[in-house]
């Protein structure tokens, strides 16, 4: 254990012999000034000489710090870790500037998640980074435009179940899950059998998606309810088994929300066959740039190991 301090203490002097601090002085002024010319005029340089300290930083931290936005900047997720130790003080700064992945720094990971889905899989991932990386702190964030988020590393991970096609970006399927047809508990069709005509009587919930994998789905389970009467649509899971629970409506979920609403709004799963062979499926997402970062590179490691 004491060979192990030592070196990440010999790692750490290293990095910072590499870095002049009045870098660490110039990234807290664009931070706390959000802009370059701002901060230029802070610290009576020039706004050249202010981006030129900034491209030097990012040679040096895994990740752009800050991305351009209107007139001025905003900071990745990594760089509001970084401010935080950067702000309270150079004992904070040496524990910041550890980048060899060893894990005993605090700090906080940014994932990106439609409430729904967190609510499933965020316990799992909790429970693995606390296990494998203890001093990891979770930032749970909705997806508003994920290659957006991603690409100006807002976020630092994304789990949805969208396909996002941009080049920048990489993905991997954590696993995929049945589409279960629910109804509440005592549904008047839980005691005949359950046939096309008779699915035909009653109205639909339905779960608003966007993304051409979800459209490619909603196209097959439309082939499988030709005759469904949508009466309720909604972009929240949790708001859909609510409706679902309180009246005679029908809707279609994956089947581990499912697993947690059964319980809260007292549902049951209707048996129509049709419906098995269907499945969907639940991605990792990220930045390519992230794989730089060791702490990320081994965390979408365990995520994917966890599912």
């Amino acid at each position: 254990m004491s060979h192990h301090r030592e070196n990440d203490t010999s790692q750490i002097f290293r990095t910072l012999r590499n870095i002049d601090l009045n870098l660490l002085t110039i990234f807290e002024a664009v931070y706390v000034h959000k802009g370059i010319v701002n901060a230029a005029k802070v610290l009576n340089l020039t706004p050249s000489a202010i981006s030129q300290s900034i491209q030097k930083l990012r040679t040096i931290f895994p990740d752009p710090l800050f991305i351009r936005k209107g007139q001025g900047v905003t900071p990745t997720a990594y760089a509001l870790h970084l401010h935080e130790y950067i702000s309270q003080g150079l004992e904070s700064i040496l524990g910041a500037l550890d980048l060899t992945g060893s894990y005993d720094k605090q700090r906080t990971i940014t994932i990106g998640t439609p409430p729904s889905i967190g609510a499933v899989i965020m316990p799992e991932i909790y429970k693995a980074m606390k296990h494998h990386f203890p001093q990891l702190l979770i930032r749970n964030i909705p997806v508003v435009d994920a290659p957006s988020q991603l690409g100006q590393f807002q976020t630092d991970l994304i789990i949805d179940s969208h396909v996002h096609t941009t080049r920048t970006l990489s993905h991997h399927v954590l696993f995929r899950d049945n589409i279960v047809l629910a109804c509440r508990d005592k549904h008047p069709l839980l005691k005949s059998p359950v046939t096309v005509n008779a699915l035909s009587a009653y109205e639909y919930t339905m779960l608003m998606t966007e993304g051409h994998a979800l459209a490619h789905l909603q196209k097959r389970l439309y082939d499988l309810f030709p005759n469904r009467q949508v009466s309720f649509s909604s972009y929240n899971l949790f708001t859909t088994a609510a409706l679902i629970g309180s009246s005679d409506l029908l809707g279609l979920m994956p089947g581990r929300f499912f697993a947690v609403a059964e319980k809260g709004w007292h549902l049951k799963a209707l048996n129509f066959a049709p419906l098995e062979e269907e499945q969907i499926e639940f991605s990792l997402h990220y930045n390519k740039l992230s794989l730089r970062d060791p702490v990320l590179q081994n965390l979408i490691s365990i995520i994917r190991q966890t599912f």
